[in-house]
């Protein structure tokens, strides 16, 4: 019997990464009970921490054993142990953030934003502008590339062991807690929800060249927004074909009937295909995800590869360590914020495609 590739399923770090002080703008869920977490495990050494709300900051540097609580981010700015800044706020209020660090904290080398990046092109390639004309290494935060199955995933395609994608599909069905700050924007499920999935194909994939996308409300969702339910089909200009399925109702599960909740995708190539389910719905339930793959290289048999990381918070060793890693050698981390120009581009013409109802052409040039 064929003996079983080993697959890469999470990021490959070199040691002494905690030389690099790290400052944590935003102390919300996310930086709670992942950023902090998984920095912790990773041996990252935060400095310290600061929100909108100061207590908040005092409460969650307390409980994660962050050194310092500031008043504001304008004291963190302050500080000149912050090499390397966490930016985990409103995507609306990102650009003016960074723009607070290029003007006040010329000692600040490099910043993980969150995701999504801004809610528009424009002021997404402004905050890539104001950090390379700073020299300020950015990283975006698009943690599902660290996902166990979909980094092992990346490693089959990148491999060949499935041969050339044909078809990839992610089928969600599951309810995303919808944060305060979303009420209002002018995007809820694309740039909060199926930016993930979005970015995911890409990672895949690489680019498409046209997508074709349909939405609309979420019952459930009570304040206005345009886009809910999110179905998509993503062109690649080599053939392959990527869609999804962003089922952010799942039906009446809240109100009283059952109901079946989960993530499953589907990578179909010339060689053979894989299968795989996502485990956060299940958050916070410990739910590692799941990959199954098989090809004709090596007979009729699956290959089923097992851990027990999970997205939610393993994932964010990931991208705070990948942005370490490259500040130390001097390269651009994987996911910089110049390439992730491509995702927001594509999250907006998946908005444009569906609230127009026509198929939307991606220009390659426009994210440059």
């Amino acid at each position: 019997m064929e003996h079983e590739p080993t697959l890469e399923y999470e990021a490959a770090l070199p040691a002494g990464l905690d030389q690099f002080g790290i400052g944590v703008i935003g102390a919300g869920f996310i930086v709670r009970d992942c950023h902090l977490v998984a920095y912790r495990d990773a041996g990252f050494r935060v400095v310290g921490i600061s929100s909108r709300t100061p207590d908040r900051a005092a409460e969650v540097a307390s409980l994660r054993g962050v050194p310092r609580a500031y008043r504001d981010h304008h004291e963190l700015l302050a500080d000149r142990d912050v090499a390397v800044l966490d930016i985990a706020v409103p995507p609306q209020f990102q650009l003016d953030v960074v723009r607070d660090v290029v003007r006040h904290a010329d000692h600040v080398r490099a910043i993980l934003a969150q995701k999504p990046l801004a809610m528009s092109l424009a002021d997404a390639r402004e905050i890539v502008r104001l950090c390379e004309d700073a020299g300020i290494v950015l990283a975006v935060n698009q943690n599902m590339r660290h996902d166990q199955s979909v980094r092992a995933c990346r490693d089959v395609l990148r491999r060949g062991l499935i041969g050339e994608p044909v078809l990839g599909t992610i089928d969600m069905r599951a309810i995303p807690h919808w944060m305060p700050w979303s009420r209002g924007l002018n995007s809820l499920s694309t740039f909060v929800m199926s930016i993930h999935h979005l970015d995911c194909f890409r990672y895949w994939f690489g680019d498409p060249v046209r997508v074709l996308a349909s939405t609309r409300p979420d019952p459930r969702t009570k304040f206005p927004h345009r886009d809910g339910i999110n179905l998509y089909i993503l062109e690649f200009a080599n053939g392959c074909r990527a869609s999804s399925w962003d089922d952010v109702w799942t039906g009446p599960v809240r109100e009283g009937s059952q109901g079946e909740i989960g993530i499953r995708w589907r990578v179909e190539g010339t060689d053979g295909l894989a299968r795989g389910t996502i485990g956060w719905p299940s958050y916070p339930e410990r739910t590692p995800s799941t990959l199954d793959w098989t090809s004709r290289q090596f007979g009729e048999r699956w290959f089923q590869p097992r851990w027990d990381n999970v997205w939610f918070p393993d994932a964010f060793r990931g991208t705070m360590g990948e942005l370490l890693a490259a500040l130390a050698s001097g390269s651009p981390p994987p996911i910089s914020g110049r390439d992730n120009l491509r995702t927001i581009a594509l999250v907006e013409a998946v908005l444009m495609s569906a609230t127009k109802h026509r198929v939307v052409e991606l220009d390659a040039a426009a994210t440059t």
